[in-house]
């Protein structure tokens, strides 16, 4: 397009890359990466100075040093076809196939767009999200059919969230409460075993498992004042949980030995296969992941699950799983938006952390010592260790794909986009 017809004057282009960052922290992008990734927009924009600082909360960027800044607040998350559409025009921008003016109009109307399947995907997809991760989890049959029932009460509490805000705050603690009650209840009668794992496929979607490794991800790449407020954040709401099911087993009087980590054995390797196969397709219809990339996320998830048993295995511990199932995620989404951009990293990998479960784990070592059993000390600390060794593969992850990325344009060098303005 010609420049009277899609160029933007300073305060636009501001605009622009603010929206950017914002779409990129909205849909759950660690900081430093979201920073990065403006900067290099700005680059082929022809502002090679840019200043972007972003939080969990909002994001300022300014065109360079002791020029005017433009702050835009990030208001919640984003779904994943959304952060899908803000992956493409990122691109579009870096390889001259939009133009700036066109870009900024899509990036207004991002949280416009409506989700693939309303009502069916929130239910229909709970139901799926929650058996698959109950086959990862607690591979017994009544504890999956009891995820499937027990997924609908925190559908409907997602579902009454989004129409009453002030309802939202308390969602975890709610959720939480009620699923660990008909646990604890259906363990009582003797209908499922393992209360305390069986409750977690339920919420999992709700748990901030994410959240925290993220923010231990950027407290250890530098981005001190995010990763703290996400971390701080990630806790709290991982604290509500916790309550909602301390207060359950209180009501209840679950005997303490009832709160161990009772973990079942899968019973043939195809057990957490399945379980991958119902997850995908209940973040599909939950997230409204577009259809072009369902089979790539089946993929990654399928190659997290396979490396994080090899992990599991050759460590003999957890941790190790988490390990190398994380830097497997990061390092193999990363290169395949290397080679095909159309595959965005960030939906390709963020479906891997329901089933790393760090916030799952969390939730168990934090109820284990809020009711004093003896394995608490135990758990907190495998816990731990898994939740920073998540991180850490996160970090090499990135770390090992930024290195073959730089390999591969020392060797191909392609020409750079139109640089359309210079400030």
């Amino acid at each position: 397009m010609g420049p009277g017809v899609d160029e933007l004057d300073e305060n636009g282009v501001r605009r622009l890359l603010a929206y950017v960052a914002a779409a990129g922290i909205a849909g759950g992008q660690p900081v430093h990466e979201v920073e990065a990734d403006t900067r290099s927009v700005g680059r082929y924009l022809g502002c090679p100075d840019v200043q972007v600082q972003g939080w969990p909360t909002g994001v300022v960027v300014s065109l360079g040093g002791g020029t005017p800044a433009t702050f835009e607040s990030v208001e919640g998350t984003i779904r994943l076809d959304q952060s899908a559409t803000t992956a493409r025009i990122r691109q579009q921008l870096l390889d001259g196939t939009i133009g700036p003016v066109e870009a900024l109009e899509q990036l207004r109307d991002l949280r416009s767009i409506p989700p693939r399947y309303p009502r069916l995907g929130l239910h229909g997809g709970m139901v799926c999200v929650a058996s698959g991760i109950a086959l990862v989890l607690q591979p017994l049959w009544p504890s999956v059919l009891f995820s499937v029932l027990a997924g609908q009460v925190t559908a409907g509490f997602i579902w009454l969230s989004g129409k009453r805000k002030a309802l939202a705050v308390l969602t975890p603690f709610l959720a939480a409460f009620v699923v660990a009650l008909c646990a604890f209840w259906a363990a009582r009668l003797g209908l499922i075993e393992g209360p305390l794992r069986s409750l977690l496929p339920p919420i999992a979607v709700l748990l901030p498992g994410a959240l925290i490794v993220t923010g231990v991800a950027e407290l250890a790449a530098g981005a001190m004042m995010a990763g703290a407020s996400r971390l701080g954040f990630g806790t709290a709401q991982l604290a509500m949980f916790t309550a909602g099911v301390l207060g359950a087993a209180w009501l209840t009087k679950v005997p303490v030995d009832r709160l161990n980590n009772q973990i079942i054995p899968w019973r043939g390797l195809w057990v957490p296969f399945l379980g991958v196969l119902l997850l995908t397709a209940g973040m599909s219809l939950m997230e409204s992941i577009p259809r072009y990339l369902v089979p790539w996320v089946a993929l990654m998830l399928a190659t997290t699950l396979t490396f994080q048993i090899i992990g599991q295995t050759v460590a003999g511990a957890t941790w190790g799983g988490g390990l190398l199932g994380a830097t497997v995620a990061s390092f193999g989404s990363s290169v395949i938006e290397m080679h095909r951009p159309r595959l965005p990293r960030l939906v390709l990998f963020l479906p891997s952390f329901w089933l790393l479960v760090p916030g799952s784990l969390g939730l168990v070592s934090l109820t284990q010592l809020g009711a004093g059993t003896p394995a608490a000390g135990a758990t907190a600390l495998e816990s731990t260790g898994i939740i920073g060794s998540i991180a850490l593969g996160l970090l090499v992850g990135t770390t090992a794909a930024r290195a073959v990325g730089l390999l591969r344009r020392s060797r191909t060098r392609r020409p750079g986009a139109h640089r359309r303005q210079t400030f």
